[in-house]
């Protein structure tokens, strides 16, 4: 992308065949009239409505084979005229580089010279499908083979598919639950895409029988991606990769902190205006770029609001050098998603090194919810507000005051309420095992909530 904009000398996009955004360039210009409604809904959206995805192909790009110039039309949101570049495959389009027209406009030896980078971008986005597709039979057998020769078989099968290379590779393990339907076709920045079966009645009919590694979600399906990382500690590929599934407004806590903090930034410097948050937009995404193919090295990651409670969630494993440890990795992945979609103050995208004692209680929750004799009585819907008390309570190490101020009641209305628990539950509040006991019940029975 960077290549293109410095040939043409104007920023550039990059768009899926489905006008969805796989990569942008900085805009460095201060006239707004430049950043126009579609260009900025682009960006902050990560793709385009229907109707203007119709109008632009009205201009036939998808059936060219070179540039296509297409006029401003203020009517319809479009300020600017646009430079189109089909990326292409043999003859299958993949997508479509955008820039921004303005006379005289580029040379023709510079629009060559520019299709020729679409052309290469063309055989990397397919590449990139291609493999995804490919291995998603191999990615399934690793993530739900039994342990032994089963599972040595799976790797080794998988290592083949990926290449030699993989051996030493850094990769991420993403779940997304639940997931309805078949994978999508491509997935910029995934190595490998699959559709893992759960346990229940919404299990795959396909593969009732099909074993699933601790931690999965149950019941349902979930989808899962294996990206690649370029360090340890930048999982920002892997975030990237998730919120694109997940929607707009996706996004780990910290990437929503960062991100928000960035367009109050974005905000005060330039006014609101937009061409001033698109430069913001594009430099906070700078630190979340998806590594492993053309889309990864330059999409951005998702912004930051919530998504609607309900929704599927997504979790992400450590990251591990090799294909040794994928299984492993899932059950991190997939319990990572549960407890995003638990406790919504770790979602809707959460790391496993981030849900605390949902590392441990997904692991013991796995198999069936919680039953303790003792926290039964509070986990009905009649005692809901006790529960609710209880797990505020005890999340404030137990402190009246902070628990009282959390919950917006009064203490005595807390200490009351207190006494209801234990009278229900038969539990010492005062006893730490007894503490222990209701608030890993309380936590495990989120999980299956």
């Amino acid at each position: 992308m960077d290549e293109i904009s410095t040939l043409l000398g104007a920023p550039a996009t990059l768009e899926n065949r489905d006008f969805r955004l796989i990569a942008f360039g900085a805009h460095d210009s201060d006239d707004d009239l430049a950043m126009d409604p579609v260009r900025t809904r682009s960006i902050l959206t990560r793709g385009s409505t229907a109707a203007v995805r119709s109008w632009f192909e009205g201009f036939g790009i998808a059936r060219a084979t070179g540039p296509v110039r297409i006029p401003a039309a203020p009517e319809a949101g479009v300020f600017r005229g646009r430079i189109c570049l089909p990326v292409r495959y043999r003859g299958i389009v993949q997508g479509y580089v955008w820039l921004l027209d303005r006379e005289p406009g580029p040379a023709p030896d510079a629009l060559a010279a520019a299709m020729e980078v679409a052309d290469r971008i063309g055989v990397l986005l397919a590449e990139e499908a291609k493999a995804g597709a490919d291995l998603s039979r191999e990615f399934r057998a690793v993530l739900t083979a039994g342990r032994g020769w089963q599972q040595d078989m799976a790797v080794s099968a998988l290592r083949a598919a990926l290449g030699p290379a993989a051996a030493d590779e850094l990769h991420a393990v993403v779940c997304v639950a639940p997931w309805t339907g078949e994978p999508p076709a491509t997935v910029p920045g995934a190595a490998a895409v699959c559709v893992v079966p759960g346990r229940g009645p919404d299990a795959d009919a396909a593969a009732p029988d099909a074993p699933v590694a601790p931690g999965a979600p149950a019941p349902g399906r979930a989808l899962a991606l294996l990206v690649r990382l370029r360090a340890a500690d930048a999982l920002g590929p892997a975030e990237a990769v998730a919120s694109r599934l997940l929607g707009p407004g996706s996004g780990s806590a910290a990437a929503r902190t960062a991100a928000g903090a960035a367009a109050g930034a974005a905000r005060t410097a330039t006014g609101g205006s937009a061409a001033g948050a698109a430069r913001t937009a594009a430099a906070v995404s700078g630190a979340a770029r998806p590594a492993g193919g053309a889309a990864a090295r330059t999409a951005g990651a998702g912004a930051a609001v919530a998504v609607a409670p309900g929704g599927p969630a997504a979790g992400i494993a450590e990251p591990g050098r090799g294909l040794a440890g994928l299984a492993d990795a899932w059950a991190q992945a997939s319990a990572a998603a549960r407890a995003a979609a638990a406790q919504p103050r770790l979602g809707p995208v959460a790391r496993w090194s981030s849900i605390g004692p949902y590392r441990m209680l997904s692991a013991l929750a796995s198999a069936a919810p919680a039953d303790d004799p003792a926290a039964r009585p509070l986990l009905g819907p009649a005692q809901r507000e006790l529960a609710r008390t209880a797990e505020v309570f005890l999340d404030c190490a137990g402190q009246a005051g902070r628990a009282a101020a959390a919950l917006g009641i009064h203490r005595q209305t807390l200490y009351y309420r207190l006494a209801r628990v234990e009278q229900l539950t038969g539990l010492d509040l005062d006893e730490g095992e007894d503490r222990l006991l209701l608030h890993m019940a309380l936590k495990a029975a989120r999980l299956h909530a």
